[in-house]
C-alpha cells in the first residue's frame, strides 16, 4: 500500500489491519506519534490523516492507503516552527513531553477550523488528549497564543 507521510510518498508491505501507528513507527521509523493506550483514549498517537486529527492506534493501514499523513515531524521544521509548536516553547508547556506531539497535532487541527477558540472550545477539542503532568492551563494558553499569531498572519 502507498501513503504519503510528511510530504514523502512511501510504499509499505504490511497487513491491512496493522495500526497506522505501527506503520509509522516500526516500518517508517517516524517516532513522533507515541503509543499510549492503544484504544484511542489518551491522544498521544494523534496525527493528521488527510488533514483531520485521528488516533493512529485505531486507524488500520488499509484505511490509510492512498492517504496523506502528517505527524509532528511534518508540522513544522526547527527553523520554521508551526505557530502551535512555537507557542508550546514560549509557554514551556512540556514537562515530561510524552503526550506533547499528540497535544500539538490536536491543537493544530482545532485551529484549522476555529481561529479564535474559547476556553470551552479548547477544552472540548483537547478533552481526548491526556497529560499526566497536568499542564492543561499552559496548553490552553499556548493554544490561545498560537491562535492569535495565526490570525495576525
Amino acid at each position: 500500500m502507498k501513503l504519503t507521510v510528511n510530504g514523502i510518498e512511501h510504499e509499505v508491505d504490511v497487513e491491512d489491519d496493522m495500526p497506522l501507528l505501527w506503520v509509522l513507527r516500526d516500518e517508517l521509523g517516524i517516532t513522533g506519534p507515541k503509543y499510549g493506550c492503544g484504544i484511542a483514549q489518551c491522544g498521544s498517537c494523534t496525527v493528521h490523516l488527510d488533514g483531520q486529527a485521528v488516533r493512529s492506534c485505531q486507524v488500520w493501514a488499509a484505511d490509510a492507503d492512498g492517504a496523506s499523513v502528517t505527524t509532528i515531524e511534518g508540522l513544522g521544521t526547527p527553523g520554521a516552527l508551526h505557530a502551535v509548536q512555537q507557542a508550546w516553547v514560549e509557554h514551556q508547556v512540556a514537562q515530561c513531553g510524552y503526550c506533547q506531539s499528540g497535544q500539538i497535532m490536536q491543537a493544530a487541527d482545532l485551529l484549522e477550523t476555529n481561529d479564535d477558540p474559547s476556553d470551552a472550545d479548547i477544552d472540548a477539542a483537547m478533552s481526548g488528549n491526556l497529560c499526566r503532568c497536568g499542564t492543561y492551563p499552559r496548553i490552553r494558553q499556548a493554544i490561545k497564543t498560537a491562535a492569535a499569531k495565526m490570525r495576525e498572519g
